[in-house]
């Protein structure tokens, strides 16, 4: 039998077991990153739909920004808990980003960032020009590239 790779669009559809609200555990992959955070075990997490995270990234006007934090914390408030699973939720941020480019779709993956204004080298070549285009200046540190002074154009 022949595996047929799934196009990005298609890995984007909504997940069966979808949304989850978990009780946070040590085991969890996203869980050291939420303790930095503030979180403690036993709080409650959403692991929202990919569409979800697709409508929120569709509210970034141009020029704005959005950093994955700002995601979780919409996702979070969304389902009435404390903390969102940024690891999941930057998965499908990732997703949605190629799904876009992949369909040519309108949405404005190039504005949403990681945490720390960050680039993310998973997304599809050519969010540094998109970003530069709306007014935002990249710098680089290494290897990295970063929208300088982001949080000023934090939605």
């Amino acid at each position: 039998m022949v595996y047929k790779r799934k196009s990005w669009a298609e890995k984007l559809a909504d997940k069966k077991n979808f949304p989850k609200i978990l009780k946070l555990e040590p085991r969890f992959p996203c869980s050291k990153l939420l303790m930095k955070l503030g979180a403690k075990p036993g709080d409650s997490v959403v692991l929202a739909q990919p569409s979800e995270v697709v409508k929120i990234m569709n509210k970034v006007p141009k020029g704005k920004l959005i950093t994955i934090k700002e995601v979780c914390g919409q996702l979070a408030k969304n389902h009435k808990v404390k903390w969102c699973c940024p690891l999941t939720t930057g998965i499908f941020i990732v997703i949605a980003a190629n799904a876009a480019v992949e369909t040519k779709n309108k949405l404005p993956w190039w504005r949403t960032l990681k945490m720390n204004g960050e680039l993310n080298p998973k997304c599809p070549k050519g969010q540094k020009r998109l970003l530069e285009v709306e007014g935002h200046k990249i710098i680089k540190k290494g290897q990295r590239s970063f929208v300088k002074d982001y949080e000023e154009n934090l939605i």
